[in-house]
């Protein structure tokens, strides 16, 4: 079994931030998968879903981001699922608008809600799918551009986004981080993203 976690805030007034990517990442994952969120378990919405052999919880934390990793690290203990188990997809400044990347480990980059989470879970060694939103203009505070709006010229580049991040989460999920690292960032360096 896998835990897949989009990391976001809940709430109509962030649903389309770019610190909620992870929440539409999860969102077009369970939709493919034939899944729906009905389950409310850990201060969470949960979909249970197959990804190939595998089962799959895909989760919505509804702690707010800066405390995301609770909700993580309950469902973790319950399942009795360890850091392999795990795949957190996230917004990430430190990459180009658009890009995904897939990596395991590393540090937080000043993201509070990977923050949480690696506090909550024992460490960084997951599966991080990545969601470029870029840096901020200058002068401008990095948490209020991240709980800014995608641009309305940009719809299509972020649907596009989010179809290749769900598509990373779920390679993760199916074939472990390490294969899966080789495919997806591979398509990523071939499309010169």
């Amino acid at each position: 079994m896998k835990l897949v976690v989009g990391l976001g805030n809940p709430g109509e007034e962030y649903a389309r931030t770019r610190h909620n990517v992870g929440f539409l990442v999860a969102d077009r994952l369970a939709q493919l998968a034939g899944a729906s969120f009905t389950a409310k378990k850990f201060a969470a919405e949960l979909a249970e879903a197959r990804l190939g052999p595998e089962r799959v919880w895909i989760m919505k934390p509804q702690t707010y981001m800066n405390c995301s990793g609770e909700a993580v690290g309950a469902a973790l203990r319950f399942w009795k699922l360890g850091l392999e188990d795990l795949v957190v997809v996230h917004d990430e400044l430190e990459l180009e608008p658009f890009r995904v990347q897939l990596k395991v480990g590393g540090g937080h980059g000043g993201h509070n809600g990977v923050k949480s989470v690696n506090a909550h879970v024992g460490g960084p060694d997951y599966a991080r799918v990545r969601v470029g939103v870029g840096r901020p203009p200058p002068r401008m505070d990095p948490a209020d551009y991240v709980l800014g709006r995608w641009g309305k010229g940009e719809e299509a580049e972020l649907q596009e986004c989010v179809e290749r991040a769900a598509e990373a989460a779920r390679l993760a999920a199916e074939l472990g981080a390490a294969k899966a690292m080789n495919q997806v960032n591979r398509r990523a360096r071939a499309a010169g993203q």
